[in-house]
């Protein structure tokens, strides 16, 4: 039986962490690495625990937020690949910095999707944009209602009615009107997209 590919994501450099993805089509894992605090160079090798790997080759990918590099273990000439990309914190109102979590952009757009005509693959999307965007501003740290605004626009791509749900929460609207002059922007953006396609 052959032995999986290993690809570790590292939370960023010199963290100390990382996560290990083994997959040989029939088995797939989560599992720690530790990664030697102070040396952002070195990792221990997935199979054997050996301090030190040597890097075959770099390539830069994701649009350039991330660097994934080909390994190989100098003590069981194992190989496996790490990527490297900058940890993404989220600031919250009450001064609390915690990790960006995909999953948890995804799972509040969903709330808002209810009901709506929309896939788990248009989320997906939906959720990695909104890490693309924040990320595209090179600010390791951003702001929660940074995180909000990134969503809307995608969403409002998406699904109007997901997107009006989610903005009625996300800007505290508490008057009928807030959504008579929402709705009234959507028809008028509608109607310019028609317009400039007609155009074309």
């Amino acid at each position: 039986m052959r032995i999986p590919d290993i690809v570790v994501t590292t939370c960023g450099l010199s963290t100390g962490c990382g996560a290990v993805t083994r997959s040989d089509g029939n088995l797939t894992g989560l599992a720690i690495v530790t990664m030697p605090q102070g040396e952002g160079d070195d990792m221990y090798c997935p199979y054997c625990r050996h301090t030190d790997s040597r890097v075959l080759d770099s390539r830069v990918c994701d649009d350039g937020l991330a660097i994934r590099r080909r390994r190989q273990c100098p003590s069981c000439n194992a190989r496996f690949t790490t990527v490297e990309q900058m940890q993404l914190n989220v600031i919250k109102r009450s001064g609390v910095i915690e990790p960006f979590d995909r999953e948890k952009v995804i799972a509040g757009v969903r709330a808002a999707c209810k009901g709506r005509p929309v896939t788990d693959a248009e989320l997906a999307r939906l959720g990695q944009l909104v890490e693309e965007t924040l990320r595209a501003t090179g600010s390791c740290d951003v702001p929660s209602d940074d995180v909000g605004v990134a969503i809307l626009g995608p969403l409002r791509e998406l699904d109007a009615v997901a997107y009006l749900r989610f903005a009625s929460v996300y800007r505290h609207w508490e008057d009928p009107d807030d959504f008579s002059t929402e709705i009234a922007n959507l028809r008028l953006q509608a109607t310019n997209t028609t317009e400039r396609q007609s155009h074309d």
